[in-house]
């Protein structure tokens, strides 16, 4: 498989997100590992993000999953000392509003602390819940379109003070049985979405 070369910030988050949309349909259906028709959604979205042609969804997806998943530690399933955590911490300039807030027990907001997520989620050596993936890659794109960032050189925007960091956005994704789409209280009765 040929590397795919890179070079602007919007062609780095369809990328992270059209890989994001493989894992999701691969986890979603049980799979152990990625199949041609999960490499043909990734292709098809991407494509269709590059020219317009798709979009995101809106955020307003993973506010009702918020909501749906209830008190719970959105990085490892606790219900146990939760505390609120900004997925984009404020001090690199992340907000105080709702959807750049989640649930965290106090062990991962800790561990976590100001850190970067992806940059968190690389120290723990482990991979996410999807749908947490997935917010931090649209509370990215909405930064990034606000601020007219989407066009700019990955090189040009690693330098600048922002609150992600954009050379860590993932690329690829573990084999799908690595991975789940939410974090689960082992004792509640909530079902996947």
């Amino acid at each position: 498989m040929e590397k795919r070369k890179i070079e602007l910030v919007k062609e780095q988050l369809f990328w992270s997100y059209a890989n994001l949309a493989m894992a999701h349909s691969a986890v979603e259906k049980n799979q152990t590992k990625y199949a041609r028709f999960n490499f043909m959604i990734r292709a098809k979205l991407f494509k269709g993000l590059m020219s317009g042609n798709m979009n995101m969804r809106t955020i307003f997806d993973d506010e009702k999953i918020k909501l749906q998943t209830g008190k719970i530690c959105n990085y490892c399933g606790s219900a146990e000392n939760l505390s609120i955590d900004h997925i984009f911490p404020r001090k690199l300039g992340g907000t105080d509003s709702a959807e750049n807030l989640i649930f965290a027990c106090r062990t991962c907001n800790s561990s976590k602390g100001k850190k970067d997520l992806m940059e968190w989620m690389i120290s723990q050596k482990t991979f996410l819940p999807l749908m947490i993936i997935r917010r931090y890659l649209k509370l990215t794109y909405y930064h990034c379109y606000k601020n007219n960032l989407l066009d700019k050189n990955i090189d040009e925007v690693k330098l600048m003070k922002l609150p992600f960091r954009i050379d860590l956005l993932p690329s690829s994704f573990p084999n799908p049985c690595d991975l789940i789409l939410i974090s689960k209280n082992p004792d509640s009765s909530f079902s996947e979405i």
